[in-house]
């Protein structure tokens, strides 16, 4: 008895280990993308393209739609046949398609590997966490589910570093190429693990499987209740998490250098804050309910107004304020995922983890890619236009005053205007120069 509990345990955490690696090498894929992104916007469209931040932020949205709508389906097949085997073909996918994506001659191509890439994460999402839940008690998995998620801000936070670096200084299809082999190691380890359900007791389980399992997890409020709370926290997070590298070099940040502090603030703060989380909510579930939501509950809170802080003050200030705001925001990321698989019944959580993936992204980053780039245009183009008005306001009640001032005198004030918006984007600038010129000539 006592060497089967130790035989049992020992395969436990060598698969932990193996599936914190796959995650790992799932968010560098991710940031990677992002991290990119504005190497990749030069590379496919013209700088004049006022549209091309949004089309950019399709390719997000090309990985997450596929992503939410795989997941149930191969989530299904998670709860009837070997996760591993899932896992294993998922991850060697979306690894074949991570390389592909440094390949794309177009943008279109690019497209579709990213689609490729969702359907392979599809295939993963939904199992790796049940393999988990299955493997481990329930008096130890929170501090086990924040293990295994701290990939996601480690992952995150390299996926920025390796897209930053690798972008800056070998060109951005690289960064795509580097992260395909070890993807693929690790999916090949996967055929080697044993499911963790093939016991008589889950097998029975398995038997025993209906329709009204299904429905009993919709019709579970707390389950519900988690749902929608990692709706709002994936729109923000994914958004955010997407146009920060845009959003660092509009305040001026080198890309390499910028990025680069970005990761390690992610890594630090979140792997310190995604552990502390389930050690916390594991502590604390004897003795006070609903720990896991408290827990989540509470650092979003805290992390909501230190991150509206970081937006206002100034470099390096902010960059302290995005790491406590960071810190915070990872603090939920063990206990809220615990909570999911809590909730569930084992024979169905992989489908229970598949629809959370589905509701978190049609309602969350999916919407959040292109919106926060379509409102970061139209107030950029808001912005223009009403500076465009104040010099044309400006340069008609001077000459119904009819102060005397010649047309290169007003030329020069228009030029020190322009100067004084040394901070705006380029093309900003160029319009206001062309202004300056129409009045010097006219």
């Amino acid at each position: 008895m006592e060497g089967g509990i130790k035989k049992s345990i020992s395969g436990a955490h060598s698969a932990l280990l193996l599936l914190l690696g796959i995650n790992l090498f799932n968010y560098i894929d991710r940031q990677i993308l992002a991290a990119l992104e504005p190497d990749i916007r030069a590379s496919f469209f013209a700088s004049n393209d006022v549209n091309a931040m949004t089309k950019t932020g399709l390719l997000g949205d090309a990985f997450f739609v596929t992503y939410m709508i795989s997941a149930p389906i191969l989530g299904l097949l998670a709860d009837r046949f070997s996760r591993w085997i899932i896992v294993g073909s998922a991850v060697i996918l979306w690894s074949l398609a991570s390389g592909g994506s440094g390949l794309a001659a177009t943008f279109g191509i690019l497209f579709a590997t990213r689609i490729c890439v969702g359907i392979g994460e599809g295939g993963y999402g939904p199992a790796a966490p049940t393999i988990l839940a299955d493997l481990f008690p329930i008096e130890t998995r929170g501090r086990i589910m924040a293990v295994f998620y701290t990939a996601i801000p480690v992952g995150s936070a390299l996926g920025y570093l390796i897209g930053g670096l690798m972008g800056a200084h070998l060109g951005w299809r690289w960064a795509f190429y580097v992260v395909a082999p070890p993807g693929l190691l690790l999916g090949l380890l996967c055929f080697r693990q044993r499911d963790p359900r093939v016991s008589a007791h889950h097998l029975a389980q398995k038997s025993r499987r209906s329709i009204s399992d299904y429905l009993k997890l919709f019709r579970t409020r707390s389950y519900l209740i988690n749902c929608i709370a990692q709706t709002l926290m994936t729109f923000v997070t994914g958004g955010l998490g997407f146009w920060v590298p845009a959003y660092l070099r509009y305040r001026n940040q080198s890309p390499a250098v910028g990025m680069t502090i970005f990761g390690l603030i992610t890594v630090i703060a979140g792997l310190v804050s995604t552990l502390l989380g389930g050690v916390i909510a594991d502590r604390l579930r004897s003795r006070v309910p609903g720990s896991y939501f408290w827990v989540s509950g509470i650092g979003m809170l805290m992390a909501c107004p230190i991150f509206v802080v970081a937006l206002y003050i100034p470099f390096p200030a902010a960059w302290i304020a995005m790491f406590v705001a960071i810190f915070f925001l990872f603090l939920n990321t063990g206990p809220s995922n615990t909570a999911l698989a809590n909730v569930s019944l084992p024979a169905v959580r992989a489908t229970a983890f598949a629809a959370n993936i589905f509701v978190i992204h049609a309602l969350g980053d999916v919407q959040a890619f292109w919106l926060l780039g379509c409102v970061r245009h139209n107030s950029r183009l808001r912005s223009g236009l009403a500076h465009w008005r104040e010099i044309s306001s400006g340069r008609h009640s001077c000459s119904r005053r009819g102060d005397g001032l010649s047309n290169q005198v007003r030329a020069v004030n228009l030029q020190n205007k322009c100067a004084r918006l040394g901070q705006q984007k380029a093309r900003q600038l160029r319009c206001c120069r062309a202004n300056c010129s129409r009045v010097l000539y006219r």
